[in-house]
């Protein structure tokens, strides 16, 4: 059975429960630091920015999902407004319950309360069990990706 699951923006000392999602799994423990300032310091940087929100799923008053929501104007596509989508997180133990396509009609609802027209978001070529879910949720991988650390 699915455990209920509430999903609100996150709050500033949540901050270490998301990076502890973030962290446990096999690309995030080899690309997320332990030192917890730098991620605050974002948190900091996100909260200031309107069009840009951390989010948490609570069951209970634990958290066991994320996802950040960034919403972008822009002139192509008929000036579409697009809801890009990162740090899709669902705790491991949970995976299969239907949390992450709960989180995924969040995503969508909050994109379109914002007005856009377009949910988007990259994935790791390594994550096919994602890509499966992402399918099943009606995406399509129309584009090819590229990345360039700056």
């Amino acid at each position: 059975m699915t455990p209920p699951v509430a999903f609100r923006e996150a709050r500033r000392d949540e901050v270490p429960a998301v990076l502890a999602l973030l962290r446990d799994d096999p690309l995030g423990r080899g690309r997320e630091s332990g030192d917890l300032a730098p991620y605050l310091a974002a948190f900091d940087a996100i909260q200031a920015e309107t069009a840009n929100r951390l989010i948490v799923g609570l069951s209970g008053h634990e958290i066991v999902a994320c996802y950040q929501l960034t919403c972008i104007s822009g002139l192509s596509l008929t000036a579409a407004r697009r809801a890009q989508i990162e740090g899709v997180r669902v705790r491991p133990d949970l995976r299969g319950q239907g949390i992450g396509a709960a989180l995924i009609r969040d995503a969508e609802t909050r994109a379109r309360a914002a007005a856009c027209t377009l949910l988007q978001f990259t994935t790791n070529r390594s994550r096919s069990d994602a890509h499966r879910f992402y399918d099943r949720l009606g995406f399509t991988a129309s584009h090819i990706g590229y990345k360039k650390s700056l």
